[in-house]
């Protein structure tokens, strides 16, 4: 098996999970451009805790992590397979680094699975979900994330799901696919990042824009994991997905 990619996703509102635009059409033809995975080690901003660890329960209950949207998506399933030996297998590959087996408090939550239902919309690809520890420095991340880069060689796609520009309280709803100017000053400048230098993505956190654009590192993190995939391949990312939306969120996406 040729390696696979690793990406991140700009993901968005949970709607998502139900509409199709071009995002959602991004993500498909993403998926459809590579052979199907042996599994998915996925990264969400929704898991999000004081601790690194994995998902390891054979079936994962899927999480519906927010409030006041249709029905239909509460009644949303993503029926999908875990993998107790790739739960393991990432513990054992970044030791020691400390990883804890979760088979009982999480599962996959909207991060994750409004994303795989466009990709993988008959849910069968196995998948595995690592926690972001918000105790660690983004270099931490960056360095979790190059230490992971043997399972791409192994039939695994390595997902990270968040948000480059993610400010709720600064949403405008009547801005679709605009963005505010320093959404999208700090989205060029998250680029031009990641095209030059993926292990220098600290840079950003002296930028003017920093504190508008993540005024909570946790949709940010997930492109830490990108970044230090790239960094051991030497290999700069490319989009497949670009732009802001409701003016406080850039839905880019990235892969490798």
């Amino acid at each position: 098996m040729s390696t696979m990619p690793a990406a991140f996703v700009g993901h968005g509102s949970p709607m998502n999970t139900l509409e199709y635009n071009r995002y959602t059409d991004a993500w498909s033809t993403f998926a459809n451009s590579f052979e199907k995975p042996a599994a998915i080690l996925a990264i969400s901003a929704h898991w999000y805790i004081n601790a690194t660890a994995v998902t390891s329960m054979a079936r994962p209950r899927v999480i519906h992590d927010f409030y006041g949207f249709a029905q239909e998506l509460f009644d949303f399933d993503y029926p999908v397979l875990g993998d107790q030996l790739l739960a393991q297998h990432v513990a054992d590959l970044v030791d020691p680094t400390w990883v804890g087996l979760d088979d009982e408090t999480w599962g996959i939550d909207h991060g994750t699975w409004s994303i795989l239902a466009h990709m993988y919309p008959d849910a069968d690809v196995p998948v595995v979900q690592l926690a972001i520890d918000a105790s660690k420095p983004l270099e931490y991340h960056i360095d979790l994330g190059a230490r992971l880069a043997p399972l791409r060689d192994e039939g695994v796609l390595i997902l990270g799901s968040g948000n480059v520009v993610h400010n709720l309280r600064a949403i405008e709803w009547r801005a679709e696919n605009q963005g505010f100017e320093w959404a999208q000053r700090f989205d060029d400048d998250t680029r031009s990042v990641l095209m030059s230098d993926p292990s220098q993505l600290g840079q950003l956190t002296q930028s003017d824009d920093y504190r508008l654009a993540v005024p909570t590192p946790d949709h940010f993190l997930p492109l830490a994991y990108l970044a230090g995939l790239a960094s051991v391949g030497a290999t700069s990312p490319s989009t497949f997905a670009e732009g802001c939306t409701m003016g406080s969120l850039s839905m880019t996406s990235y892969a490798i």
